[in-house]
């Protein structure tokens, strides 16, 4: 899968998550945070795609996907960036499994 439409999809998966997201320019890395309430994950739009998936890939692996559905192509590829970053998944669904 191209880095850029992973990228699309990730985004997409983090905002049906609750999450709000920004890409902003500066010196830092890119996180998750939250702010009066609400769930946000900067990505620092000056690095490459490749490191924008990462950030969103580790936040994700923070957080409960089971009620989210979740495209097979891009599960798959999920589990491989968790697997390269060392990211333990916070929910180890059988769902994963059947497909």
């Amino acid at each position: 899968m191209k880095p850029d439409k992973l990228l699309l999809e990730l985004e997409h998966l983090l905002e049906q998550s609750g999450y709000r997201l920004r890409k902003e320019r500066g010196a830092f890395r890119g996180a998750d945070c939250v702010i009066e309430g609400d769930k946000l994950v900067m990505v620092n739009k000056n690095k490459p795609v490749e490191s924008q998936i990462g950030t969103i890939a580790r936040v994700l692996g923070q957080i409960e996907l089971s009620e989210s559905y979740i495209k097979p192509a891009i599960r798959k590829e999920l589990e491989k960036l968790w697997d390269r970053l060392e990211v333990t998944p916070a929910e180890t669904s059988d769902e994963w499994e059947l497909e």
